[in-house]
């Protein structure tokens, strides 16, 4: 009997020791590729303890997982473009030793993310292309006539990548419907003489919110939009919304840059014409409150138009342009603005966000209130002060539409904010007669 005990009492603890070492799985493999940054996530069965490190001569990156197995297959994951040649792996203990083998420099760095409403828990691997870390400033092209610069609008779609923002009903993911309208507000400012828009990501991946702004610096850009869409936990919540930078907000982001200036190659002023890193600390605060206090005028004056352009079509969550401290608004000298197109958690509102028609409703309103108010108060030294200051009386918003099939001529005044008979008298029309191709001059609303 004494020896069944001690029997029993080895074999549990041996279970014990067995359960204790039973290896998590790696399921999934992902990759995302950024201009400037790759991303692989390892999709796991469980949390798991890692190492990254480096190796040169060739150049490698390791990341050792311990206790773990793979189950994935690491082919096919798409980085040709990537600065990863190759992508290889093999057993080491208890654990798993997988090889990057690079074919140029790069940052490496990993973290852990926990399960959400999407994925389980992560391993994530980011490798930063170390050309695109040193900040060098984007010269900006002239239209031309008068040897002046385009207005520059940084759009920037929120989310991405293994970010996906809201997930609505249906599976709808804020960040496809966001990057979409941002992609449509970008053909309508880069298709309008005298402005140019940039994008902070162009595909499915993701930047940090530092990195969104800093885009945005680099580019010189007069404007920064951010696009989003809401959710709530309780699916009835609804209405769009337009936000700026909060006084405190702006207070918090001016100690941050007083904070840094000494090491920061960070600029402001504009155009980035003035540093703070030989400034004394009053001159310094007093610069920075001046940059910041010019910037968040401007932000709620073009946030303001924008609410108004929205407000004619969608329902507004509040009659007003809200405050906030969203990272993303708290560049000190760029007028910055976030717009939330609507509660992707609603299912009405995420019925209109995922058709392009509503999506170019959007697009549009964010352009009008963008020209409008660019048209008030142009950037010096660009086109379009130079056209404006030069007599030029063309509308701010004047623009170009093409008939497509469906059309109504009233159905075209409504969506773009204007009267039937504005629009008659700016195209010499006598009736409401249209035909699909016929390009209409749309008039300032």
């Amino acid at each position: 009997m004494r020896k069944f005990g001690q029997l029993l009492t080895l074999l549990l603890f041996s279970l014990m020791a067995t359960l204790l070492q039973a290896a998590e799985e790696i399921r999934n493999v992902r990759a995302w590729l950024a201009p400037d940054n790759t991303r692989l996530v390892f999709d796991l069965s469980g949390p798991v303890d890692h190492k990254l490190f480096t190796l040169s001569n060739p150049d490698r990156v390791v990341i050792d997982i311990e206790q773990v197995n793979l189950t994935a297959s690491l082919d096919k994951l798409g980085l040709e473009n990537s600065p990863v040649g190759a992508i290889r792996h093999s057993e080491r203990g208890d654990g798993l030793r997988i090889v990057l083998d690079l074919q140029e420099k790069v940052r490496p760095k990993s973290f852990d993310l926990k399960p959400n409403e999407q994925y389980g828990h992560r391993l994530v691997v980011d490798l930063e292309m170390r050309e695109q870390a040193v900040v060098t400033k984007t010269v900006v092209p002239v239209p031309g006539e008068g040897g002046k610069r385009d207005i520059v609008v940084m759009i920037d779609a929120g989310h991405g990548g293994e970010d996906p923002g809201a997930i609505g009903p249906g599976g709808v993911r804020e960040k496809d419907v966001v990057l979409a309208i941002a992609k449509k507000l970008k053909a309508m400012i880069d298709a309008r003489k005298g402005y140019r828009a940039v994008l902070t990501r162009t595909g499915d991946y993701y930047i940090s919110l530092r990195g969104r702004t800093g885009k945005a610096r680099k580019s010189n850009a007069d404007l920064f939009v951010s696009i989003h869409a809401d959710a709530f936990k309780d699916p009835r919540a609804r209405g769009a919304s337009v936000w700026v930078l909060s006084g405190r907000g702006a207070s918090s982001e001016m100690g941050r840059w007083l904070a840094k200036r000494e090491n920061s190659a960070d600029l402001i002023g504009g155009v980035g014409s003035l540093s703070l890193d030989d400034k004394d600390d009053v001159l310094a605060s007093v610069l920075l409150d001046m940059s910041m206090n010019a910037s968040r005028k401007d932000s709620h004056q073009v946030a303001s138009r924008i609410h108004a352009n929205m407000d004619r079509f969608a329902r507004m969550h509040k009659k007003h342009v809200e405050q906030a401290g969203f990272v993303v608004l708290k560049s000190p000298d760029i007028p910055s603005i976030l717009v939330e197109t609507g509660f992707i958690s609603n299912p009405g509102e995420a019925s209109k966000l995922r058709t392009a028609s509503y999506q170019k409703q959007m697009a549009e309103a964010i352009y009008r209130g963008i020209v409008d108010h660019f048209w008030e108060k142009p950037p010096a030294a660009t086109y379009i002060a130079w056209q404006k200051q030069s007599g030029n009386n063309l509308a701010a918003s004047e623009r170009l539409y093409k008939v497509v099939s469906g059309d109504t001529l009233s159905l075209i005044a409504q969506r773009n904010g204007v009267s039937l008979q504005q629009l008659r008298s700016a195209n010499k029309l006598n009736g409401d007669s249209i035909r699909v191709g016929q390009v209409l001059r749309i008039p300032a609303g």
